[in-house]
């Protein structure tokens, strides 16, 4: 089998996907830390040895590296039961993780980053003039997965997928951010669920 690496920030959602998807599926993989708060990940070696894009997570299988959290993440669970095996199940997995870069991670995950890391006080007048319309594209998010997990268990068939696990990483932890789980009985039973899970980790393993 080929060896993992992750080179990550430990407290990055989309870094701990990747462990996520790794430790359900029952693969091992190392870990590299980076501390992007140090710009750890704008050095030449970084940029010409693992990304060129200068971000994290990147997952190294052997001598290929592959950036970006959702994929790494299906090429962990390659596999394993969180592909689906149906095609239009294994679409719809697809699509709510496509869903999940574009409309939850820019907003839910941002202001967690925001309040979390920068501080509101710090945040320049852009990211302050952001700052409400990302709370509501937050709100927005929760209140779609609530609809969607409304009368059933996982968000695509009947068993848990990656796109479970892409979705979790940061809505289990929207609250740093602000955001509030109450309103939201479908989500948190869907939390639950997910740490209830064989293999389970939390971001903080």
């Amino acid at each position: 089998m080929t060896s993992l690496i992750l080179h990550e920030y430990a407290a990055s959602g989309n870094c701990y996907k990747i462990r996520l998807a790794a430790a359900l599926a029952g693969k091992a993989i190392e870990r590299r830390e980076y501390d992007i708060l140090k710009g750890e990940t704008r050095t030449q070696a970084f940029l010409t040895g693992v990304n060129a894009n200068g971000r994290i997570p990147v997952l190294q299988a052997g001598e290929r590296f592959l950036p970006e959290s959702n994929a790494a993440a299906f090429y962990v669970a390659e596999g394993t039961g969180l592909i689906p095996a149906d095609p239009f199940d294994r679409a719809d997995m697809l699509r709510w993780m496509f869903w999940e870069q574009y409309n939850h991670e820019p907003n839910i995950a941002t202001v967690r980053f925001w309040m979390g890391w920068v501080g509101e006080g710090n945040l320049n007048d852009l990211q302050r003039a952001m700052l409400p319309g990302k709370r509501e594209g937050g709100d927005a998010a929760l209140k779609l997965m609530e609809e969607h997990l409304a009368g059933r268990e996982w968000f695509v068939g009947d068993r848990p997928s990656v796109a479970d696990i892409c979705l979790y990483a940061y809505t289990h932890v929207a609250e740093e951010g602000g955001f509030s789980l109450a309103p939201w009985p479908a989500v948190r039973a869907w939390i639950a669920r997910i740490e209830g899970l064989k293999g389970y980790i939390p971001i903080t393993a």
